[in-house]
């Protein structure tokens, strides 16, 4: 049997297969971030459809870290109640589940003492769209998010995924298009990783080095001035030296024109599924923790062959499993056809409507070969 459906672990968290599914903004909170129903349903059936790990959307860790509408929140003590219910229904459907803890940066929706903040002073036709975050702003800002790693704990979630990729806070604070400061969060990698190291320290502090912190970054921001593979190397290094149980890799940001982190359309050839097969080389030639791959992937041979060839360790989905929850159990109950999703990303407006995170052409379109 392929090595896909072999069972594993992540500093001692059982996962039934090599599957993952990647962080995904869903929509299905209340404007204040509590848990809502609707959420509970989609955790459900994804555990129904066997994936191995499901990582939820990101949450956010402090109000003016809110990226979106109906985003799940984990800034307050009284969201425990509906983040235990998350952790609870995916338990109760034997599954496995891992919270990803992030902030928005300058892309934050808030107003007011919410305002967006992030490395610099984001000006858009000589308006402050965004303020440069002080010392003390990043000083609260990290232990905000221990904060929200120890009420994950509480809820009873198996893992944690720092989220510092595609240009939100901590993917901002790492890459020089976005970080123009001139002090100790500025300017060398080493300065601009801190925040992230900051984070990750703080969370582990709190969490202890038996519970299971993965981090998401990027391959690549695609921007220019952007992060490069090899400073991605150099941070997944600094990681790797301080404890990182794993990490995701992904690439691009909202800026990034057609290689955006879910970048639009199909190939027929399968080779070119994979967008950061390349990183992936360079990433398992030098750094040991398991490699997590998102990125382009519809069809179980290329998962196969990623898998099997020691490209990364874990294959991690997102679009494939909006249109088709089920698409891991039916890939090992034999039907190996190609993920039905097209890629259009017709999926993004319908987290602006009451109906949030869906396939809206699901019926209208066939598998693709």
């Amino acid at each position: 049997m392929s090595r896909l459906f072999d069972p594993t672990e992540i500093n001692g968290m059982p996962l039934k297969n090599r599957f993952v599914r990647s962080a995904t903004y869903e929509a299905m909170a209340a404007l204040d971030g509590t848990v809502k129903d609707q959420l509970l349903r989609c955790m459900a059936e994804l555990v129904q459809g066997e994936v191995g790990l499901v990582i939820t959307g990101h949450a956010h860790v402090v109000r003016e870290g809110q990226a979106g509408p109906r985003q799940m929140g984990i800034y307050a003590d009284a969201m425990i109640d509906g983040l235990q219910r998350v952790a609870s229904v995916i338990h109760e459907n034997g599954g496995v589940v891992a919270i990803q803890l992030a902030h928005a940066g300058i892309r934050g929706i808030g107003e007011n003492e919410y305002a967006a903040r992030g490395p610099s002073d984001l000006l858009q036709e000589g308006v402050k769209k965004a303020s440069a975050m002080t010392v003390a702003d990043i000083t609260r800002t990290v232990r905000a998010f221990g904060d929200a790693a120890a009420r994950a704990v509480v809820a009873g979630f198996d893992a944690i995924q720092i989220h510092s990729a595609h240009g939100y806070l901590l993917s901002q604070f790492l890459s020089p298009h976005y970080n123009q400061r001139d002090d100790g969060y500025g300017g060398l990698l080493e300065n601009r990783a801190r925040f992230l190291l900051e984070v990750y320290a703080e969370i582990r502090n709190r969490v202890g080095h038996s519970f299971p912190v993965m981090v998401k970054i990027n391959a690549e921001d695609f921007l220019d001035g952007g992060v490069t593979v090899e400073e991605m190397i150099k941070v997944a290094h600094m990681l790797e030296n301080q404890g990182m149980d794993a990490i995701e890799m992904s690439g691009g940001t909202f800026e990034s024109g057609r290689l955006i982190p879910s970048r639009m359309g199909t190939s027929k050839s399968e080779k070119k599924e994979v967008y950061y097969r390349k990183a992936a080389e360079v990433f398992k030639s030098e750094i040991k923790i398991p490699l997590i791959l998102v990125g382009g992937f519809l069809s179980f041979n290329i998962a196969d062959e990623i898998v099997n060839s020691r490209l990364a360790d874990y294959v991690s989905l997102s679009r494939p499993l909006i249109r088709e929850p089920n698409l891991v159990k039916r890939w090992a109950e034999g039907d190996r056809r190609k993920a039905t999703c097209i890629s259009c990303n017709k999926c993004f407006p319908t987290l602006f409507t009451e109906e949030a995170l869906h396939c809206p052409v699901k019926d209208k379109c066939t598998s693709v070969e």
